[in-house]
């Protein structure tokens, strides 16, 4: 049996690079964002196959709420920033 590495090292580095300063750059809220935001595309497309998969439909309820709670954070910190943010990663609001 083979385990599915969810979100490889590359494709993390590739994310902070993309919108964080550089690869190194974890902490920022633009790089946690991108972060949760492709952690939960992942999620969701794993539960239109498992629909039973209630363990995985709780984390992906909090991982959007952490994600809800970074959003207001940029939103009332920086609107420019955060309205960039949105558009890029194509999110709703």
């Amino acid at each position: 049996m083979t385990t599915i590495n969810i979100m490889s090292t590359i494709n993390k580095q590739e994310i902070f690079k993309n919108h964080g300063s550089n690869e190194k750059d974890t902490g920022s809220v633009y790089s946690q964002v991108a972060l949760f935001t492709s952690r939960i595309k992942h999620l969701t497309d794993h539960l239109k196959n498992n629909h039973k998969d209630y363990g995985t439909q709780k984390s992906l309820q909090i991982m959007v709420g952490k994600r809800r709670k970074l959003l207001d954070y940029l939103m009332n910190k920086d609107i420019v920033k955060y309205r960039e943010l949105v558009k890029d990663l194509g999110l709703r609001r």
